[in-house]
């Protein structure tokens, strides 16, 4: 197989650690199939599998090969509701709204742990979360959190660590506090991929990697997509092309709600095996706006990332500046050697919410996971299924939500989310 130039640079850990990932052929010739689903992550291998499960013809199609973006290359970790706290939310939805969001955020964890035993891959789920505090000034806001979600989420599994005890619960002392989620854990995503992409196979769904779609055309009643080989012709037809809508010009309505962020992820050497980092396992997200985020790998190696670009070009020496900001956090690790080191674009939005959206007749678009997409994503794909076969509506939740596109047309959208996100960088270091 000829493969497309890689949609992300650098050799992940994920992919140097995976004993077996199948390829699929690219598509050849004209297809017809009661759904087609462009993009091959999270949400349309999901959308893929529970579709085929429900006996609908669906072909898939990706441009480069599955995982190749942030679904195989992202930092595992699970979380709880949605990228918004909830109490967040509370402000701008009402409590109703806030609960009923997070209660969909709290199903798609269940049915994310489910699938794996389902259909008989793993994924190497290891349990806990803790989000650190990096500012004083928050350290009752964290607390305040841990509360409210057990009074009006009925989510008791959020506890308060003071400073002493989150340091134990790290291995470092650069934090002021942090809450530890005992309800959520991490994963490696790309066997996830894989998992889903074999699972959606043996269903019956048709797959094909390596073949771009070059147009959609829904006009006549049936959607039309273009390919370098042939046309595929289907009923209705799933964009899940997320970060990477601004390469896909067929489609010009959500790379003005999606914005692509890139993230750069590093894999320290293996660290000697009395080490304290972590010691219970857990992964770790900090309070700054430009997260950082680390945990351990079976083979004890410190994943980390943290780095982020607002463009297209790949920074230079992401090693050298992600092993700085590990220094930051364990000084013993300054000179540790950095064996990985990856990157993948991350789509969010404004609200930091999914956008789920009908784009033209027959067409509807969803992403803009903001980070929250290992359950999120893979549920929004499962929701949208049981919205075409009619079995749930829960996707309406989300369809109703107001995400608004990035300010500055196609031309400055880029330069003034570069703008924005220098300044909350500066302001994480202050």
């Amino acid at each position: 197989m000829n493969y497309r130039s890689p949609i992300s640079p650098g050799l992940s850990w994920y992919e140097a650690s995976l004993t077996d990932r199948p390829t699929y052929p690219s598509a050849d010739g004209d297809i017809r199939a009661d759904i087609a689903i462009i993009g091959g992550g999270y949400t349309g291998l999901a959308a893929a599998l529970r579709l085929a499960e429900q006996g609908v013809d669906v072909v898939l199609i990706d441009a480069h090969r599955f995982g190749d973006g942030a679904s195989g290359r992202n930092g595992g970790q699970i979380g709880t509701g949605q990228r918004a706290w909830p109490t967040e939310l509370e402000d701008d939805l009402g409590l109703d709204r806030s609960r009923a969001l997070f209660r969909i955020a709290e199903d798609a964890k269940t049915e994310l742990l489910a699938l794996p035993a389902k259909h008989g891959f793993d994924v190497g789920y290891r349990p806990g979360q803790i989000s650190a505090v990096h500012k004083k000034r928050w350290i009752a806001g964290y607390r305040n959190h841990a509360t409210a979600m057990a009074e009006r989420y009925d989510y008791p599994h959020i506890a308060y660590l003071d400073r002493p005890e989150t340091a134990a619960a790290i291995g470092s002392k650069r934090y002021h506090a942090a809450i530890r989620d005992a309800g959520t854990g991490h994963i490696h995503p790309l066997k996830l991929v894989v998992g889903l992409a074999g699972a959606a196979r043996k269903a019956g769904a048709k797959l094909y990697e390596n073949t771009p779609a070059l147009g959609i055309d829904p006009a006549g009643g049936r959607v039309k997509i273009t390919t370098e080989r042939g046309i595929i012709h289907a009923d209705r037809c799933l964009v899940a092309t997320n970060a990477h809508g601004d390469a896909f010009e067929a489609e010009p309505v959500s790379p003005r709600h999606i914005m692509p962020i890139r993230s750069f992820i590093g894999a320290t050497a293996p660290l000697p095996a009395n080490d304290d980092i972590l010691p219970g396992g857990e992964a770790v997200d900090d309070s700054r706006f430009m997260v950082r985020y680390f945990r351990k790998t079976p083979d004890n190696r410190l994943m980390f990332g943290g780095r982020e670009a607002y463009s297209a070009k790949t920074p230079n020496d992401i090693a050298g500046h992600i092993r700085a900001q590990i220094a930051e956090i364990f000084p013993a690790l300054s000179e540790a050697d950095i064996d990985y080191v990856w990157g993948g674009s991350v789509g969010i939005t404004l609200p930091r919410l999914p956008f789920v959206r009908t784009i033209m007749p027959g067409v509807t678009s969803i992403g803009g996971f903001s980070g929250h997409g290992v359950m999120m994503a893979t549920h929004t794909g499962r929701l949208w299924a049981d919205s075409v076969t009619g079995r749930r509506d829960d996707l309406n939740l989300l369809r109703d939500l107001d995400i608004p596109p990035f300010p500055g047309g196609t031309a400055l959208r880029k330069p003034l989310l570069f703008l924005a996100m220098t300044w909350y960088a500066m302001l994480d270091r202050l």
